[in-house]
């Protein structure tokens, strides 16, 4: 997250002006929207035109809008921030007091405003804009022909890229084809380490997958580290750790990171608070799921699990353990009855 401008008065009222980078930055940006705020920011909007024939048409023109916010959607999915509200300040397409839905999107500025701002809203904006609390664990979920790899932060798990390759069977006689397929996928999933993890930042990468497809994978890449003099994967050899997964599909990640030996690898990375309260929530959900959550704005909450899936490439990724959940899995302070139980209607008449 990017600040361009904040202004805040001794009253605590004004405004923000921001730029989502990432994904993980919708959901910074989610948790700083309330009902009744001021957001500002560039929109699609679809008018009616009527030629000097007096035919009417219509068309989709952007704009900008300032709405006084009334709802929130937030598609964890999707990675899509809507918020619909009615528009403050007339212009030429949309009047006074209409309603309209902005789509917040990554890399285009709005202008947040509030009447009062808090400390830990305050907070969370410094800390989105802080390149030090980025993901600093990575992890690359492997078996022979799909990879995903993937980011975990203090406050998510991030998909980054997916990678798919034919590998064809070994044939008696000659291997040639299979073993090529191979370097193809190994040299692909080198590539996107390469594009999508920050070394600077990340202090481990985890590399999972069943059997040897891991250790050969990064004997791969550290032979074509030499052979290219490619230093930056030489400098951080030593981050890299392979550990064992069931199989290269994302829920996967969640066995990587109950592993022991992981977590202790994990212990002096933001990424721990993320594990611990992902390993907490999965022995509540066995033993106590009456304290169970999907309501992330809940003051009964005491930790929060999400999962994001990246758009980067323009594919919608399905799937895991959270995802299945709804993306969004929260523990709460006290046991909550099943509001799907039917109420006792044995009630007075006379109250």
């Amino acid at each position: 997250m990017k600040l361009l401008q904040k202004d805040i008065e001794k009253d605590n009222a004004g405004q923000v002006t921001l730029v989502p980078e990432e994904a993980e930055d919708m959901w910074h940006t989610y948790n700083l929207l309330q009902v009744g705020d001021s957001l500002r920011a560039s929109t699609i909007r679809k008018v009616q035109t009527e030629s000097a024939t007096g035919s009417v048409g219509s068309s989709r023109v952007r704009t900008t809008l300032t709405l006084c916010v009334e709802t929130i959607d937030f598609d964890t999915q999707a990675c899509q921030l809507r918020v619909k509200g009615t528009n403050l300040e007339e212009n030429q397409f949309v009047k006074m007091g209409a309603y309209h839905t902005i789509e917040l999107e990554l890399n285009r500025k709005f202008t947040l405003a509030k009447k009062s701002w808090d400390s830990v809203v305050l907070d969370r904006i410094e800390q989105a804009c802080d390149p030090s609390q980025k993901a600093d664990v990575a992890a690359v979920v492997m078996q022979e022909g799909l990879a995903n790899i993937v980011l975990v932060t203090s406050a998510m798990t991030l998909l980054r890229a997916k990678v798919e390759v034919t590998i064809p069977r070994k044939r008696k006689g000659s291997c040639s084809q299979h073993e090529k397929a191979l370097d193809r996928f190994y040299e692909a999933v080198m590539q996107a380490i390469l594009r999508h993890i920050n070394f600077d930042v990340v202090k481990c990468i985890l590399v999972g997958s069943p059997g040897f497809v891991k250790d050969q994978f990064i004997s791969y890449m550290f032979k074509e580290a030499v052979r290219q003099d490619n230093k930056l994967l030489l400098e951080n050899r030593p981050k890299f750790m392979p550990v064992h997964s069931s199989s290269g599909h994302k829920y996967s990640l969640k066995e990587i990171l109950c592993d022991p030996t992981v977590t202790s690898r994990l212990s002096d990375t933001k990424a721990a608070g993320e594990v611990k309260a992902l390993e907490d929530f999965y022995k509540m959900l066995q033993h106590e799921p009456d304290r169970k959550n999907q309501n992330n704005r809940d003051p009964t909450i005491t930790s929060l699990c999400l999962s994001l899936q990246s758009r980067s490439r323009g594919e919608s990724y399905n799937g895991g353990t959270l995802t299945q959940l709804g993306g969004v899995a929260a523990i709460l302070r006290f046991p909550m009855a099943d509001l799907s139980e039917p109420e006792d209607d044995s009630s007075s008449d006379e109250d």
